[in-house]
């Protein structure tokens, strides 16, 4: 069955994985075909209370976005994942409400969640076998339940499509990892009992998948002390359906944020993603393409791939829909004309709807008949195009060069200039947009 695709006016998801850590994260994945109906539920109900932070940890935002909607985007990207269920607590309904609003999530319902993980998580799978009015959701069941953690957004379509195979074969699967220390046992005083042998045991790990049958059954079945205090979805289906889960060993990146340094973690590996390449718009200017050129050199011993063009007309107009950073190069002029066209294009894309997008504008100054401060655009004029930018998630800066008839210094400002801008797209920080920089 082929589910249906994200609303064409959103943005595409950019890949949300360091090279080597996933596979073909860095180019389109091959279609991957599921003839049979899926749904996800991601129980949101947890507290935080290991992060130590008020807001509990599936709400704090980093690069504009609350967490849960990074890991939302991560199924709604999938044709064929046909609804998405968020369990939330009561008093966090409005809250997970007005963040499907603000990102546009389209194939997502939000349902209460019970006092504990399983009973959450039982809420979400009944509400799968139920049509709300006004909602656009499948009349049937579907055939597979993926149950995944809200504050695990590093999943990809590869591995989700393994487990929903094999549950849709087996009747329940998981995810699996290597067990990363040594599991003991104390006594009642606190001596060591004994261990266990950790090349035997695994640490079961989500995304866990299921026929709708089962894990129903399932919870239908299971006892009180279950709701209260279980925590393992495939215990369930095993104890009271009988059903052997197929394990299956996960990629690194599944694990799960829990403390404060998680989140700083989860805002690495996405920002490390956003910055990998850049689109330098040169205008057709010989000493524009000549400082690209340079650039380009630089740039590379950055690990960042620049695409050089003269504009984005035609053909290269394919870059406002798949980059995230762009570098708009002036020589010998002041007018903030190229760039404020620039934004109106990216506004008008809608680009940066799920991450911010960066604009560096390069001033080159080649002539010495004019005095840099008069070439210059008022450094007010550059701070209110960039706050009024900002509002639209788009982060604007400015770098001032001047091109030196010395070699060695020419080299060097091009240096720093890549590495300027290689810090800027990096590093996505709203604290100093509007800056001009000197290199």
């Amino acid at each position: 069955m082929q589910g249906d695709n994200c609303d064409p006016d959103r943005p595409a998801h950019p890949g949300i994985f360091p090279a080597g850590e996933a596979g073909q994260s860095d180019h389109q994945p091959a279609e991957l075909s599921v003839d049979f109906p899926v749904s996800v539920v991601l129980p949101a109900g947890g507290t935080g209370e290991r992060t130590g932070l008020q807001t509990p940890k599936q709400f704090c935002s980093f690069l504009g976005r609350p967490l849960i909607s990074y890991t939302i985007q991560a199924f709604e990207r999938v044709s064929w994942i046909q609804s998405i269920v968020v369990v939330v607590a009561k008093e966090n309904l409005d809250l997970m409400t007005d963040i499907i609003q603000r990102f546009q999530h389209r194939k997502v319902r939000v349902v209460p969640g019970g006092s504990t993980r399983h009973r959450s998580i039982c809420n979400g799978v009944l509400a799968l076998g139920e049509q709300e009015e006004g909602e656009r959701l499948p009349t049937d069941r579907p055939k597979v339940v993926i149950i995944h953690d809200a504050v695990r957004p590093f999943v990809e379509e590869a591995f989700l499509y393994k487990i929903a195979m094999a549950a849709k074969e087996q009747g329940a699967a998981g995810a699996i990892r290597p067990l990363v220390s040594t599991v003991i046992a104390t006594t009642s005083e606190g001596y060591l009992d004994h261990s266990l042998e950790r090349a035997k045991y695994r640490a079961s790990e989500m995304p866990q998948g299921f026929t709708y049958d089962v894990i129903y059954q399932a919870y239908q079945r299971c006892t009180e002390s279950d709701f209260e205090f279980g925590t393992e979805c495939l215990h369930l289906a095993l104890q009271y359906c009988g059903t052997n889960a197929k394990l299956i060993e996960g990629p690194p990146t599944l694990w799960k944020v829990t403390y404060k340094r998680d989140l700083a973690a989860a805002e690495s590996i996405i920002k490390e993603t956003l910055s990998r390449s850049a689109c330098v718009i040169t205008g057709g200017s010989a000493q524009a393409v000549t400082l690209a050129d340079a650039f380009q050199k630089a740039a590379g011993a950055l690990d960042m791939e620049l695409d050089v063009v003269p504009d984005l007309m035609g053909d290269n107009g394919r870059y406002l829909s798949k980059e995230w950073n762009f570098i708009q190069v002036s020589v010998n002029h002041s007018c903030l004309s190229e760039v404020e066209s620039l934004l109106m294009d990216l506004e008008a894309a809608n680009r940066a709807l799920l991450h911010p997008l960066v604009v560096i504008w390069v001033h080159l100054s080649c002539s010495d008949e004019l005095s840099i401060s008069r070439k210059m655009p008022e450094p007010a004029a550059i701070m209110d195009m960039a706050s009024s930018a900002k509002l639209q998630n788009i982060l604007v800066y400015a770098i001032q060069l001047h091109q030196s008839k010395d070699t060695e210094r020419w080299e060097r400002s091009v240096l720093r200039v890549a590495e300027i801008t290689s810090a800027l797209i990096r590093e996505r920080s709203p604290a100093l947009v509007g800056q001009l920089l000197q290199a």
